[in-house]
């Protein structure tokens, strides 16, 4: 662990060693101030010393003033340091994540690595600022303390640390404990996490379906057993100061008696005595806070396991070559696909060549491998055998950025950021023009709706864009598409959720996006995709079918029956 957090506090080397520095000077400070006590007693109290009466006080007070100084300038340096080194674990993180190949979102829900990013990471830090500060500052000032209590007289100091491996042993042990026991805090914090952000983004089905009552009492149950969790990470933490407290005392009490008997055979004097007895107390403090600086060490490397786990996760491999513009055509040859971790095909054997400009339907019941086809093309997944060609080339050869550039997608599961209509637009093409905006608007039939807006293009539409209506959000996803202007273009169910009024609209936006475009159109209701110059229905995983919509109803396969089934459920329109 701690190599690794060296390499996270490497940029910051010069701070972290300034505040080394202050640490010794801190320590400095509190071995002064036991070492002051042998002259305060003997000199003032005893020898009636008045002149050492009038020095001594003025020099506690510089101790004390330039303790505080020093405490003040190492806290700042350690919790500044603390909140850089969590910047840039955040920073890395989300870098990270972005990389990461799209399965690996499938695997662990979004709640719950957001709790990893914020939570784990707050963790190293709160050590770095609080535990690490604590580990300098202690450790120095146990040995300047115990070289004081050496120096009075080292055979009460022997007798005074004999209690500290039976100390240490028990710290050792409870850590142990701790980190188990921290592990499941984190991963009952992620479970909290998931759970409400679930519960708030289903808030409609929770009204209307009236289970409030049913999910407050779910989340009661999480939170107490979350609760549970930290009464024992509570009692281990707590556990260790009584330990320490108690060992303490027996050193303390060993200390008084062998100490006092010393004294009365007048074998040391008082003040050698009580300065030692001073820094012995002044011991003990130190100790404890190391103590509870190694739970927190324990609590960090669970988080900081957490972590890794997350930088582990390999990210999408990345071809050598750039992607050339489509000339001539993609090319499905021999493509199998199943998700990971599973045993089933869901693509088998798809053998299909799409022109350049050509629009193609993609066409068949639910579960029948549309979408996963469509997303093997901007490589959100790579198929298990065969590959996909653009001209020829492999795009797994092919730099991933260079290929998704030359994609549009637009989908039934719209994405809109918690931003300016501006900003959701110009996600597309951030170098686009003002004049490039408002034209890629007007063809999405959205420039008028943007205008009727409390503040136009500079509204902010909410998360997911929730305030706007279903189709003007949809329009929003297609102008960010145009605007994009690429030559391959993917539409998923693009018009699924909309109203026959906003199909409508949406649908003439659609039909100004595909112009000139390589397009797949991924659909359910057959009525939208008869303009499609070639129509494939997939079944099972496999194409059954090609061909454009006149021939399919003539061929009376497939595509006939799931046209005469929404026909007669009348969610077709003619035929």
């Amino acid at each position: 662990m701690f190599n690794r957090m060296l390499q996270m506090v490497r940029p910051y080397w010069s701070r972290m060693l300034l505040a080394i520095v202050l640490s010794l000077l801190i320590s400095g400070m509190n071995g002064a101030l036991a070492w002051l006590v042998k002259p305060a007693l003997d000199g003032i109290f005893l020898e009636k010393n008045a002149a050492l009466l009038t020095f001594l006080p003025f020099g506690v007070l510089i101790v004390f003033l330039l303790r505080g100084v020093f405490s003040f300038c190492q806290a700042y340096l350690m919790r500044s340091t603390g909140a850089k080194v969590m910047r840039d674990i955040w920073n890395r993180l989300y870098q990270h994540l972005l990389f990461l190949p799209v399965n690996e979102f499938k695997k662990e829900s979004s709640s719950a690595i957001l709790s990893r990013v914020i939570n784990d990471a707050a963790q190293l830090q709160t050590f770095l600022a609080g535990a690490v500060k604590d580990i300098f500052v202690e450790s120095a000032t146990l040995v300047v303390l115990l070289g004081v209590a050496f120096y009075r007289k080292w055979e009460l100091a022997l007798l005074a640390i004999t209690v500290f491996p039976a100390a240490f042993y028990g710290v050792q042990r409870i850590g142990k404990r701790l980190k188990k026991v921290s592990i499941e805090a984190n991963k009952k914090i992620s479970l909290i996490t998931e759970f409400l952000s679930e519960t708030f983004s289903g808030i409609k089905m929770v009204k209307v379906f009236r289970r409030e009552k049913a999910l407050i009492d779910t989340f009661s149950e999480k939170n107490q057993d979350f609760y549970r969790n930290l009464m024992r990470s509570t009692r281990l933490m707590e556990f260790t100061s009584l330990l320490m407290e108690f060992v303490g005392g027996i050193g303390i009490a060993f200390v008084l008696w062998y100490g006092g008997r010393l004294v009365i055979a007048e074998t040391i004097s008082p003040g050698d005595f009580f300065s030692f007895l001073t820094a012995i107390f002044m011991v003990y403090t130190p100790a404890k806070r190391l103590a509870s600086a190694h739970n927190g060490v324990q609590k960090s490397k669970a988080s900081l396991e957490r972590l890794d786990e997350l930088f582990a996760k390999t990210r999408e491999a990345d071809g050598q070559q750039d992607m050339p513009v489509i000339r001539r055509s993609i090319e499905f040859r021999s493509v199998v696909f199943r998700y990971p971790l599973s045993k089933h095909n869901v693509l088998d054997n798809i053998n299909i060549e799409v022109k350049k400009g050509e629009i193609i339907a993609i066409v068949g019941r639910s579960g029948a491998g549309k979408t996963s086809l469509a997303d093997l093309i901007p490589r959100f997944y790579d198929p298990v055998s065969g590959g996909i060609f653009v001209d020829g080339v492999d795009v797994r050869d092919v730099k991933l950025g260079s290929l998704r550039d030359q994609i549009g997608l637009v989908s039934q599961d719209i994405i809109l950021f918690n931003d300016t209509v501006r900003a959701n637009i110009l996600f597309g093409n951030p170098a686009a023009s003002e004049e490039e905006l408002v034209a890629a608007a007007k063809a999405a039939y959205a420039h008028e709706f943007i205008l009727e807006l409390p503040n136009g293009y500079d509204t902010v539409i909410g998360e997911r864009g929730v305030m706007v209506s279903g189709g003007q959000r949809q329009r929003l996803s297609i102008a960010r598409a145009i605007l994009k202007n690429p030559p391959i273009l993917i539409l998923d169910e693009a018009t699924s959720a909309l109203d026959t009024e906003s199909e409508l609209k949406v649908q003439m936006a659609l039909d100004t996006l595909m112009q000139n475009r390589t397009t797949f159109v991924i659909a359910h209701r057959l009525s939208t995709v008869k303009k499609a110059g070639r129509i494939m229905v997939l079944e099972k995983g496999r194409i059954v079918e090609t061909g454009p919509h006149e021939e399919l109803m003539q061929h009376g396969g497939t595509y006939k029956k799931l046209h005469d089934l929404q026909l007669s459920a009348g969610e077709s329109g003619d035929s």
